[in-house]
């Protein structure tokens, strides 16, 4: 199948910054839409921002103006540059996205959806 795979959390002072990166792996066909993803102590997983194959980009209000979500396409990797952090920011955050991978045999390769998350990596913001 597919593994996504996150780094670049870690412990920060407020105002900081920090870089999360997500590789996807296995035998990948194609890549649709990356999300960042967080999910503070008590509270539900939200949406940070998410990016189209294409570019385009949506993020949470909460972030706009301080967080830059990119990837690239030929790595299958996402990244999330965080900048100006604060405590509310705290969580951990996780990487979700959906494609078409392929397994092969003896008479070809069978294509089949996935949609995988990451494990989650933490990031601490201490104000």
């Amino acid at each position: 199948q597919v593994q996504l795979v996150e780094s670049g959390g870690g412990l920060v002072q407020a105002g900081g910054s920090l870089r999360l990166s997500c590789e996807a792996s296995g035998s990948i066909f194609s890549v649709n839409t990356m999300g960042w993803y967080r999910q503070a102590p008590g509270k539900q997983r939200e949406l940070v921002a998410d990016i189209t194959r294409d570019g385009s980009t949506k993020y949470a209000d909460s972030v706009k103006g301080r967080f830059t979500i990119s990837r690239d396409n030929a790595k299958n990797t996402m990244y999330l540059q965080m900048s100006s952090l604060k405590a509310e920011d705290t969580g951990v955050y996780y990487c979700n996205t959906g494609g078409v991978y392929y397994q092969s045999s003896h008479s070809g390769r069978t294509y089949r959806p996935f949609d995988s998350w990451g494990q989650g990596t933490q990031v601490t913001v201490s104000s």
